[in-house]
């Protein structure tokens, strides 16, 4: 028995494969099982059509038997088998098809040929047992043949080829298990728990029972007594042969066969969620690509979710078998809380299974998954509105990062699923309310601060109120972003209220506001200079109704973005602010307080003046500097 060399070329990409494709060592058993899943199907579908095979359905099975004293894992089924011809032909595919190309193609993640698709197959997935093994033995008899044959390797070094008796068809891969290094406890693979928590994490969905020798304590009466007359038991260990895999996932089954509660029930025991989700999206798509999926939209958001220890993901099968756990190619960074399930058969894989060949087919499941999960969130918006709410609560921050991501690239596919408040209690899409607007409003109007009950008490809210017309109040920098992103909404144009104009003037007005402004120009200087400067500007307003003063902006960073960008991660973005402007009513009482002191008693004026500047900081949300100091500039008025 003569050893096989490897060509030079190919030792090199055997070495590759074993040390550089696979980023996981634990994923050796999912292509070892896997393996074995389709040398069951061809078998089975033979038998379709021969009856000589003489096994039915419940007969096939792949058995996983460990040895700890030979440091052995077997994997063992009764598929279809192999000739000789056929091993040396699917065992030494890298000897037969490896080269230089083929490396290269792999490295360029590129690869167009099918000699890349072979996953499933004998062949490259079967060398990752090489990761955790020293040595592999592969014994097989195919279907409809009287003799077996052996094949053996150490790696790298070569394989052989021999003869064997064997007496039942299919195939049994023996994994010889490394000794343990500082790095590796090798030893972990060969623990029984260990294999039944890769057989449940990689391959709970092959259609296949998949079953391992299970020890167990068993408590026994031994037939004598206690002291106190009490029956006497022993402990004992015993070993039953388990199924490991569930077989049939439920996104497998129809909904005639699972409601939507049985979905429901295995998305909280699957995720540990003691909430039902807000939303189910359940598909079965066949066409260019086929694919099943079940899809959920959590009920709540996880404590966990930024820390990555419980967040949102779409694990993706193909053939029942797990490819990623979370494939982060699937859907948007704006659907991420997006939980569940995504199985198709059409996928091309490539050798390491870990990264896909080509992503057109993602690209296309992907689309039509979005597509969905919009559709059910606009009908749970249309037909239960306070569920909805809650699910914005939790989620709506990722939709709005889509909306300004990749300069609003998404922000049409978006923009119906955004709500906005207009009152403490109520939040309304922006379709309704454009469609709610009066015909004489020509603008949405939308104030910003920390809380809606803060925007609502701007006093630059007071003429908008006064005509009738409807604000969208924020609470969020964010969403100030949102609103630039989006620009309009059915040709209706953003007014912030606090910084741009309101279109109420008419001209007369304006030119009057201008003459009045030029008038007391000197009294608006001294109360820029009282306030030492933390202001660039101090004006007359033409919002203000019922207010003594307000403040404002200008530019293109508001108070609100100022706020947002005071916890940035850098110096740098810590230190930008707004260009604040004062403005002061002068049709207010205060206004005329101020100007007679500015007349009469300048020290008063320019207490005054500070007061004025700090009750417009505070109007508008901010934080007082001194709030001690203040308080004394207020009691020295009495």
């Amino acid at each position: 028995m003569s050893k096989k060399q490897f060509k030079a070329e190919s030792k090199r990409l055997l070495d590759l494969m074993i040390n550089s494709i696979y980023t996981n060592k634990e994923i050796f058993l999912r292509e070892i099982i896997s393996n074995a899943s389709d040398a069951i199907d061809k078998l089975c579908y033979l038998s379709l059509t021969d009856s000589s095979v003489g096994m039915s359905r419940g007969d096939y099975k792949i058995d996983i038997i460990v040895d700890k004293d030979a440091r052995t894992i077997t994997v063992r089924d009764n598929g279809i088998g192999m000739t000789m011809e056929e091993a040396e032909n699917n065992l030494g595919v890298i000897a037969k098809s490896g080269s230089y190309q083929f490396k290269g193609q792999m490295d360029s993640e590129k690869a167009e040929g099918e000699d890349l698709s072979i996953i499933g197959q004998f062949g490259v997935g079967f060398y990752s047992a090489f990761m955790v093994s020293d040595q592999v033995t592969v014994r097989s008899r195919k279907f409809g043949e009287e003799q077996g044959v052996e094949w053996k390797s150490t790696g790298a070094d070569g394989y052989t080829v021999t003869p064997i008796e064997k007496d039942e068809v299919g195939t049994e891969v023996i994994m010889h298990i490394k000794a343990d290094t500082e790095e590796e406890i090798y030893g972990s693979y060969l623990e029984v728990w260990k294999l039944k928590a890769l057989v449940k994490k990689y391959s709970d969905y092959v259609r296949w029972p998949i079953k391992m020798d299970i020890p167990h304590q068993e408590r026994y009466e031994t037939g004598e007594k206690n002291d106190d007359g009490s029956p006497k038991f022993e402990y004992k260990m015993v070993t039953e042969n388990e199924t490991l895999n569930s077989m049939i996932p439920i996104w497998q089954r129809s909904k005639s066969e699972v409601t939507d509660d049985d979905c429901i029930q295995w998305y909280k025991e699957k995720n540990r969620d003691r909430k039902d989700p807000c939303a189910l999206v359940r598909i079965n798509a066949e066409g260019a690509v086929s694919y099943k999926a079940m899809l959920f939209v959590p009920g709540e958001e996880n404590e966990n979710a930024f820390s990555g220890d419980n967040k949102g993901g779409i694990t993706l099968y193909s053939n029942g078998v797990m490819i990623m756990e979370k494939c982060d190619k699937l859907v948007h960074d704006y659907f991420d809380f997006v939980k569940g399930v995504v199985d198709s058969p059409d996928l091309s894989l490539n050798i390491s299974r870990e990264i896909l060949q080509h992503d057109r087919q993602l690209r296309i499941i992907g689309q039509n998954l979005e597509k969905r999960i919009k559709g059910e969130l606009e009908k749970l918006l249309r037909d239960d509105k306070p569920k909805y709410q809650e699910f914005f609560k939790n989620f709506g921050t990722d939709l709005k990062v889509g909306v300004c991501d990749e300069y609003g690239r998404y922000k049409d596919f978006l923009r119906d699923l955004l709500i906005f408040y207009t009152s403490e209690d109520r939040q309304i899409t922006l379709k309704e309310y454009v469609e709610a607007m009066p015909e004489s409003q020509k603008v949405i109007y939308y104030a910003s601060s920390t809380s809606v009950k803060s925007a609502m008490s701007l006093p630059q809210c007071e003429q908008v109120r006064s005509r009738g017309f409807e604000l969208i109040y924020l609470t969020s920098p964010l969403d100030e972003m949102v609103l630039d992103a989006l620009r309009e909404q059915d040709g209706k144009t953003f007014c912030n209220v606090v910084t741009d104009d309101l279109g109420f003037e008419t001209e007369e007005e304006k030119k009057a506001a201008e003459e009045r402004d030029i008038e007391n120009k000197e009294l608006l200087d001294f109360v820029k200079e009282s306030i030492g400067g933390s202001v660039s500007k101090v004006r007359l307003s033409r919002k203000l109704s019922t207010q003594a003063c307000c403040l404002t902006s200008e530019g293109g960073l508001t108070l609100e973005m100022e706020r947002y960008f005071r916890h940035g991660p850098s110096e740098e973005m810590r230190k930008l602010r707004a260009t604040r402007v004062l403005e002061l009513n002068p049709e207010h009482h205060a206004f005329e307080v101020l100007k007679d002191a500015y007349q009469n008693d300048r020290e008063k004026a320019k207490k005054l003046s500070q007061i004025l500047s700090v009750l417009a900081e505070l109007t508008a949300g901010m934080d007082v500097e001194d709030p001690a100091a203040f308080a004394e500039q207020v009691a020295e008025l009495f």
